[in-house]
């Protein structure tokens, strides 16, 4: 499966060390205003080499497009973009061509398909996250017209967390700092841990808040066609998530009395005074505020040997080189908006085709 969404559809292709990544939109309206401008910005969100806490690949990441636009505006036809890798050093994974690395896609590919491309996982690398960016970026383009925004910032890495809500923080201000934290202070906090660990040769993982602000009701559907369980869909199909969770998520131990949405009239319209249902109710948006979390593993790639077997079943020892991430979530903010976008922007063109 290379492609998700329904009406919106995004087709990726490509390998962490092949000619490109890049993907096929389909589904896009036409006449939709492609402001390249703002496309290569989240693309240079998402880049390596963009600080000192990221890994030092140092990729341009120039969309090209191939298709779909006239006079800079989309047509309704396909979509067609690429991105070409520039600075590939496959050499790096030359002595990992016969070893299954522990927590990566390596043996498991090797099961399922009989090979594998070792040059930094191939099609399992998150250099595949490219094609995702750029059409989160054209769902964003727009979800704007419709008032929709969309904003994810690291809130947790290891065990340095914010203390508040979203509601607390200028979410305006997660650009500020290398980590993409609102909160500058805690913001240093997780990059001196991020830097601790990257020269411990270690890596280490923590959670993305993201939040999503001006969808209108009835985005979804009760049972199969729930938006929360199409946002996790999303969400668990990005690599290193371990979880997902949307409004209350896990903190549900509580009782219904101090949980539940109770509703009131504001001027003509029906709004929650609460908002722990995270926005959606019975899979349904209402028109709060959707929230959510995402969990990320630690990078599997560290610097330290560990014990492993090669593709003979021999027991061996591996310790990896190159170039990697310490931490992902920097780079993991603007791919869980992009999905995020992807999902919303479906689901809105899925609600169009319902009978009122």
């Amino acid at each position: 499966m290379n492609t998700f969404g329904h009406i919106f559809r995004l087709t990726s292709f490509g390998e962490s060390h092949g000619l490109g990544v890049g993907g096929i939109i389909d589904g896009c309206p036409p006449g939709l205003e492609l402001d390249r401008e703002f496309i290569q910005q989240e693309l240079k969100r998402r880049r390596p080499g963009q600080s000192r806490i990221t890994t030092p690949r140092d990729e341009p990441d120039r969309v090209e497009f191939l298709s779909g636009l006239f006079e800079g505006r989309t047509t309704g036809a396909p979509i067609a973009f690429l991105v070409r890798n520039r600075n590939q050093q496959s050499s790096d994974y030359d002595h990992l061509k016969d070893i299954f690395r522990p927590s990566h896609a390596d043996f498991t590919y090797q099961q399922k398909y009989g090979l594998r491309d070792y040059r930094g996982g191939g099609r399992s690398s998150a250099r595949e996250t490219v094609a995702r960016v750029v059409a989160g970026a054209v769902a964003k383009l727009y979800l704007n017209g419709l008032g929709v925004k969309i904003q994810a910032y690291t809130s947790r890495v290891g065990n340095i967390a914010l203390e508040n809500d979203y509601r607390m923080y200028d979410l305006d201000r997660v650009e500020e700092n290398m980590v993409r934290c609102p909160d500058p202070d805690v913001a240093e906090q997780m990059d001196q841990l991020i830097n601790e660990v990257r020269h411990q040769g270690d890596t280490i993982g923590g959670v993305i808040t993201c939040v999503i602000k001006g969808i209108p009701v009835g985005l979804g559907e009760p049972v199969f066609g729930k938006l929360h369980a199409a946002l996790g869909f999303a969400m668990l199909s990005i690599n290193a998530v371990k979880g997902f969770e949307y409004g209350t998520g896990f903190d549900v131990s509580g009782r219904g009395s101090e949980v539940n949405d109770p509703f009131y009239d504001d001027g003509g319209t029906v709004r929650a005074r609460t908002n722990y249902s995270g926005g959606i109710q019975a899979g349904i948006s209402n028109g709060e505020d959707i929230y959510f979390r995402v969990a990320f593993k630690p990078v599997s790639t560290i610097v330290k040997e560990q014990d492993t077997v090669n593709v003979h079943g021999e027991e061996t020892r591996v310790k990896a080189y190159g170039r990697h991430d310490s931490c992902v979530l920097p780079r993991a903010v603007p791919i869980v908006e992009a999905m995020a976008a992807i999902t919303l922007l479906d689901f809105y063109l899925l609600s169009l085709t319902k009978p009122k």
